[in-house]
């Protein structure tokens, strides 16, 4: 170990990766068990040196089994008597990370949005402080690729605390009492780790109107789940739940009741769209030569997600397959063009 590295690791997240040799082993360990595990691992691993990418191989009651560590904080550091280990779901349902390549400075615009979040930084730093007035449950919502994704993770990177999430659809569709129980996993491994971010994103597909949830399958039973997180029965110091949708009207009352704060996310203004244009052809592959002023004025509607992927990126694959090593105002327009063309009009119906 270097001698400079002092510093004890906070979180480490494993990936378990298998054994080395085939050998009478067959299945990969379980972690049936959060608390033991951590502690299990420190009493195996204490003062090793930790930072991304390094592997980590249990000895004891696995022989020789092999870990990646995919994420700590800080970077790098070794393990102490304070660090937490985590272990990456199996199923892949829930990701747990330490966020580093963005901030709240890379979320461009959405000034009212990232003003209201910043009470969820300031209680990230110090849950302490806030007592029974902690913004436990906070609702991002509005149109897609507005960067409400992107806002919390900058929120988890500032805060310097984990980031575990879990996209709504993927616990839907599985068998009975799957979803519910994931949702109690995400927030045991929370509880763990806290101070943290959980996101729990396109939250729509689970917390429609009642109305709309006896034709889905164990939705009931996951928004069961999910309540009695948010109602915070276990003791939650520490975990902010940021739930994001693209369809707020759609929420049911009781479920949406329970988010303290609403902080909309809009469609990015003219200025808006140039900065963002001009932030993501920095360091661009090919040159460019366009005048993003006027690409700016023409996607009007446009989210910062879709400059992105369906303007930039179509604009320079498109010059690729061409061989040419520029693009230019028109490659940034005919993209647009193609979005913004109208759908053929059907035929007209004809009367005898």
């Amino acid at each position: 170990m270097s001698g400079k590295i002092r510093n004890e690791v906070r979180y480490v997240i494993l990936k378990p990766l298998g054994y080395p040799l085939k050998a009478s082993y067959h299945e990969h360990p379980r972690v049936d068990n959060l608390k033991v595990f951590d502690r299990y691992a420190k009493d195996q691993w204490r003062g090793e040196h930790i930072y991304k990418g390094k592997m980590l191989f249990d000895v004891r009651m696995f022989p020789d089994f092999a870990f990646e560590v995919t994420g700590c904080e800080p970077e790098e550091g070794y393990v102490g008597d304070h660090t937490l280990f985590l272990v990456e779901s199996e199923s892949s349902e829930i990701l747990t990370e330490i966020v580093r390549d963005v901030t709240l400075e890379d979320v461009i615009g959405q000034t009212e949005a990232k003003n209201k979040a910043r009470i969820i930084l300031e209680y990230l730093k110090n849950p302490e402080k806030f007592g029974k007035w902690a913004p436990k449950n906070v609702l991002f919502f509005g149109p897609p690729g507005t960067g409400k994704t992107m806002t919390a993770k900058a929120l988890a990177n500032e805060a310097h605390v984990p980031f575990l999430s879990v996209k709504s659809t993927r616990l839907i569709g599985e068998h009975v009492g799957d979803g519910a129980r994931r949702i109690h996993e995400l927030y045991e491994k929370a509880r763990q780790v806290a101070p943290c971010i959980v996101f729990l994103d396109e939250f729509d597909s689970i917390a429609l109107d009642r109305s709309f949830q006896d034709l889905r399958g164990d939705v009931s039973e996951i928004v069961n789940a999910i309540l009695t997180e948010l109602d915070g029965i276990e003791r939650n110091e520490g975990i902010c739940t940021i739930a994001a949708t693209n369809r707020v009207d759609m929420l049911d009352p009781s479920i949406r009741s329970r988010f303290e704060e609403e902080i909309e996310f809009k469609l990015p203004a003219q200025e808006e769209r140039y900065e963002i244009l001009k932030k993501n052809l920095q360091d661009f592959p090919i040159g460019v030569s366009a005048d993003l002023n006027e690409v700016a004025k023409a996607t009007e509607g446009f989210s910062g997600r879709d400059l992105v992927e369906k303007i930039i990126k179509a604009s320079l694959h498109k010059a690729i397959v061409e061989g040419r090593e520029e693009i230019t105002t028109q490659d940034l327009i005919s993209s647009v063009q193609k979005i913004l063309k109208p759908a053929k009009q059907p035929p007209k119906q004809m009367f005898v």
